[in-house]
């Protein structure tokens, strides 16, 4: 028998999917959810956090101002978008009140999956490694693609332009930052299918990293 002692416990794989807005983050985790992963995507559970009727919400209003709430009380998730890209400062302010909430729902996420046997967790969240994210995770992919190829998707996602470059603008140096703690570092552009065959042998690499122990 291969692996630990009788009785040991071993967490299924977990693996943070992180990188660029538009450079394919959630394709790759549904490439990895078709092959059995349970994914985890952050930015849903960050919307899930400020429903109307929310601490976090009634938070993220006190810091920001009534302007960012829409007629029925949701936050306008476009309006805040347009105060915090532009701003480093803003942004630092509203992680600091997301953050704190988002992390419990995703440990009590990966304890879900675990007990379903799920054989790897994806959690992606393009705040991975500044919101402690990494942390609970075995891997850190990072997933990058060419410039041209960022705004195009971003275009064909509806996307005004200015609002695409503000946004690359402001995860410029998020790559080149990364790749230093990026345990894979996949490049998503180009055919689709040259892309996902990428994929898939990092998945195939990660579960044999897995039952090596590793």
């Amino acid at each position: 028998m291969s692996g630990g002692s009788m009785g040991e416990t071993r967490h299924a794989r977990r693996i943070g999917l992180t990188g660029p807005i538009g450079c394919g983050k959630s394709t790759v985790a549904g490439w990895l959810a078709d092959q059995g992963a349970a994914v985890i995507d952050a930015d849903r559970v960050a919307r899930d956090i400020v429903e109307p009727g929310s601490p976090t919400l009634a938070a993220v209003l006190q810091a920001f101002g009534p302007t960012i709430a829409t007629a029925d009380g949701r936050l306008d998730r476009q309006a805040l978008g347009r105060i915090v890209f532009g701003d480093p400062a803003a942004l630092t302010r509203l992680e600091a009140i997301t953050h704190p909430a988002v992390r419990p729902r995703i440990l009590d996420a990966i304890g879900a999956a675990e007990d379903a046997g799920a054989p790897a967790i994806v959690i992606e969240a393009i705040k991975l490694v500044e919101g402690g994210l990494a942390a609970l995770c075995d891997e850190t992919w990072l997933i990058v693609c060419e410039a041209g190829e960022q705004r195009a998707r971003l275009r064909g996602r509806g996307v005004a332009e200015a609002d695409a470059e503000a946004r690359i603008a402001a995860q410029a140096d998020l790559e080149s930052r990364l790749r230093g703690v990026a345990t894979r570092v996949i490049d998503t552009s180009g055919p689709i299918d040259d892309a996902r065959a990428r994929v898939l042998e990092a998945w195939s690499a990660a579960l044999g990293a897995t039952n090596r122990g590793g």
